[in-house]
């Protein structure tokens, strides 16, 4: 799980941030200005990458947050269920179960190549290997 540090103030909508440890998309930032006895903040609002988590938080402007770095990987379809895929890494050979997500769930087929997001134990197919 490799990831960087950056200033909220410094996060754009569609940029990704860890918040509780479980990879975010940033939808909306907003900063207040400075006041005569204390910093600016920031209000960001985020969902989950892998997950359906809705996050708000508020913090300092200056705050640091972590930044996950999501390795994009090959992988070939062993099988497929209603709602997952069996998945062979096409690197070090290794199977793995990932979630079909739903706009994909009748353009799969077995012997495909996908294209797999992975943070730690996160992994999600993102499209078809073209």
């Amino acid at each position: 799980m490799e990831k960087k540090s950056t200033e909220i103030k410094n996060l754009k909508p569609g940029s990704y941030v860890l918040i509780d440890d479980v990879p975010c998309v940033v939808e909306k930032v907003q900063k207040s200005k400075a006041g005569k006895h204390g910093a600016a903040k920031a209000r960001m609002m985020a969902r989950g990458l892998f997950t359906d988590v809705k996050k708000i938080i508020v913090k300092p402007a200056d705050t640091k947050m972590d930044v996950p770095m999501i390795e994009k990987k090959t992988a070939q379809i062993i099988s497929l269920s209603e709602k997952h895929a069996q998945l062979m890494d096409m690197v070090d050979y290794t199977t793995y179960d990932a979630n079909i997500p739903e706009e994909m769930k009748d353009q799969l087929a077995e012997g495909e190549e996908v294209v797999v997001w992975e943070f730690g134990s996160y992994r999600m197919i993102k499209g078809k290997k073209t």
